[in-house]
């Protein structure tokens, strides 16, 4: 049997480590997914008012003809891929930081959805899904009608 010698905080990187591993890492920018090593993700703002809800997705460089938007079981899921262009290799130094791939992004969305009164632009890089709220999600005044001995002080009063 091998004696081993326990080391407590073996495996833990001290602060100065983790931020240089940070800095060296281009593509996890703030905000990124964790998972989105290897592979990227789309920035996305998304915002709620009484008539809708509103997504927008950084993707530039992609054309229209590579992206998906589907709504199915109150889940909106983005596809699409950005090619990469020519590849230029030279002699000289090679760095490549920008995001080329496939990507997929879901969101569970938080009301119900007029599905067929989806609308999806694209311009200047900027993908802008507008989603609809149906009636039934959109938020409403409810009315109390008076009832019982309160109500009929109430109604004598008036």
């Amino acid at each position: 049997m091998n004696l081993a010698r326990w080391e407590p905080f073996r495996g833990f990187l001290t602060v100065h480590d983790r931020m240089n591993q940070l800095m060296s890492e281009p593509y996890l920018r703030v905000g990124a997914p964790l998972d989105a090593v290897g592979g990227w993700y789309p920035a996305v703002d998304i915002h709620e008012d009484q008539e809708r809800i509103v997504l927008r997705a950084e993707l530039p460089g992609v054309g229209t003809n590579d992206i998906d938007v589907s709504v199915e079981d109150g889940t909106l899921t983005l596809r699409g891929e950005k090619k990469q262009e020519k590849q230029v290799e030279s002699e000289g130094a090679f760095r490549q930081e920008r995001y080329y791939g496939s990507f997929s992004r879901s969101f569970v969305l938080p009301a119900a959805i007029k599905a067929d009164a989806i609308n999806a632009t694209y311009k200047d890089g900027i993908l802008e899904v507008v989603l609809p709220k149906a009636e039934e999600a959109k938020p409403r005044k409810i009315k109390i009608a008076a009832s019982g001995i309160g109500a009929k002080e109430d109604s004598a009063r008036r």
